[in-house]
């Protein structure tokens, strides 16, 4: 018997969650993985039914948004398919044994299956951190830490060609001075180019005058400063506040906490990258 398909409104009624909230659902998550008519209206089937209940059951029992997303796409990924599984664990060992030709196809596979922004926050940067881990206990070498990061980075810059052509508002993305590692700053921007933002970026170890610099020339509705390694914004945290005569500023990253966006005069984004773009696309000007 042929599986029934539904539409949102038919599927909010079945299961009891508004539809404004399956829509920020399958936006941020990728949740929901519905099929098109050939007029293009979505329809949903048994599969996104479960995910959904499983997410709800896991908001029940006091998750965030995210972490209840995550367990319920991981849950449907062990019952359904261990396809995205399998991938992702193919990508982690081809970086890891140099292979580049076979990183570049487990990532294509993840793309194809996955969101972007699940394969960011679900894939590489899990990976990136234990990578930088095992390579502090001395179980990682140097040389892999810089091939995984420079694969990844290539994708990513990759995907982020032409991320500052459009209308729509545009941040301005920059590491803080002495701040090197650029990946989580990059993965930022792109999820927020996916939610309509225009791109502009510095990169990493950005001076402050720099960033000022491209502030006044651009006009863009938002700076943000990226640090990960503890105390990077403490040399330029009152400097930074140079950046808001220009722009809102805001701060994110492993280093930035409410004291910097507070001393800095800007407003602190969440850890989670993929959050963080979402609470600022949320600000649309």
């Amino acid at each position: 018997m042929p599986e029934k398909l539904l539409r949102i409104g038919e599927l909010s009624r079945r299961i009891g969650v508004p539809v404004e909230s399956l829509r920020a659902w399958e936006r941020r998550y990728g949740l929901l993985a519905p099929s098109r008519t050939p007029g293009g209206f979505r329809l949903y089937g048994e599969d996104d039914v479960a995910r959904v209940l499983a997410m709800r059951a896991n908001l029940d029992r006091g998750l965030s948004a995210a972490e209840a997303a995550r367990l319920a796409l991981a849950e449907a990924v062990n019952e359904a398919s261990p396809a995205p599984v399998r991938d992702a664990g193919e990508l982690v060992a081809a970086l890891d044994r140099f292979d580049e030709v076979g990183a570049q196809s487990a990532f294509d596979r993840l793309l194809a299956t996955l969101t972007l922004e699940v394969v960011l926050r679900d894939v590489l940067v899990p990976y990136l951190h234990e990578l930088g881990e095992r390579w502090e206990r001395g179980d990682a070498s140097v040389a892999q830490e810089h091939f995984a990061s420079n694969v990844v980075r290539g994708r990513l810059m990759a995907l982020a060609r032409g991320w500052d052509r459009g209308s729509g508002p545009r941040a301005l993305l920059a590491c803080a001075e002495r701040e090197l590692h650029d990946l989580p700053l990059l993965g930022f921007g792109l999820v927020l180019r996916g939610q309509g933002w225009r791109i502009g970026y510095l990169g990493a170890d950005t001076p402050v005058a720099s960033v000022v610099e491209a502030a006044e020339a651009m006009g863009p509705d938002a700076v943000v400063v990226s640090g990960t390694v503890a105390g990077v914004f403490d040399p330029i945290v009152t400097r930074l506040r140079e950046v808001t005569v220009h722009a809102p500023l805001y701060v994110s990253g492993a280093a930035a906490t409410q004291q910097v966006a507070e001393r800095a005069h800007g407003t602190l984004l969440d850890h989670d990258l993929v959050t963080a773009a979402e609470t600022l696309a949320r600000r649309r000007p």
